[in-house]
């Protein structure tokens, strides 16, 4: 979804917001926060979260999310998208999106990660996602460390996808999204079995890298990927170059032959 820009970050208005451990969240403590931020006038607020940033190979996805106050906001099954099942994430993906107030989702392709690193751009993909959501939200929580430049008051919350429903919304918005790229990158690259691992380091993944070498969707920042593309161009080298032939002390210059 594309948005308008969110109103000017407003400093003194930005309240004491208690959080609650995540291992002790669940059932309407996942709800918590947002009815607390309603309470001090916040009426929308949006949870941000990306997917993706441990992975070596595939695209980083950032989400974020407003979900509406009231009954209809209680979206079934929502949890950290990392503790549901694949269906159970679909199921609550398709929730979400019919549900939200607004949402958005925006991917960022392994060029611009190899290009500018991975911190960095997981903010810009963070800002860009909350700056599209429309209507825009007067408040954000962030899934475990602050994003800078959002233009309104925020929060970074430890654990936010297990502790706020809005950042467990966003976290299933960006994983289900990144899982179907992956499950089509599975079709064009299926030596590497990406629909299994999605990208990240796996001992399959790691011998998949070391018999065929990175592909194009592989980020060359990461250093098991350096590792085997440096592996592989030695072995192509090998079967190629021409290190077959054999000095046996027979050889001599011959006069006007180049050296």
């Amino acid at each position: 979804m594309a948005g308008r820009l969110p109103p000017a970050h407003r400093a003194a208005a930005v309240p004491a917001v208690r959080t609650r451990r995540p291992d002790v969240a669940g059932g309407d403590a996942l709800w918590d926060m947002e009815r607390s931020l309603r309470r001090r006038g916040f009426a929308s607020v949006a949870g941000a979260d990306e997917a993706g940033r441990g992975a070596c190979a595939g695209p980083l996805v950032a989400a974020a999310c407003v979900l509406p106050a009231g009954r209809r906001g209680r979206v079934p099954g929502l949890a950290d998208s990392k503790l549901l099942t694949a269906a159970a994430r679909d199921r609550v993906h398709d929730e979400v999106v019919e549900r939200a107030v607004a949402w958005s989702v925006v991917v960022i392709p392994v060029p611009e990660l190899d290009a500018r690193g991975m911190h960095v751009t997981n903010l810009e993909a963070l800002r860009r996602a909350v700056t599209a959501l429309d209507p825009p939200a007067d408040y954000v929580l962030t899934d475990g460390f602050p994003v800078p430049g959002l233009g309104v008051p925020s929060l970074a919350v430890w654990k936010g996808d297990r502790v706020a429903a809005c950042v467990a919304a966003a976290s299933v918005l960006a994983k289900v999204t990144r899982d179907r790229i992956m499950m089509d990158l599975h079709e064009r690259f299926p030596e590497y079995d990406f629909a299994v691992h999605k990208g990240y380091t796996t001992e399959a993944h790691g011998a998949a890298l070391e018999r065929h070498g990175p592909c194009p969707e592989h980020r060359s920042r990461f250093v098991n990927v350096v590792r085997a593309r440096d592996a592989h161009a030695v072995r192509e080298l090998q079967l190629t170059g021409p290190g077959g032939m054999v000095d046996d002390g027979g050889m001599r210059t011959v006069s006007g032959e180049p050296r």
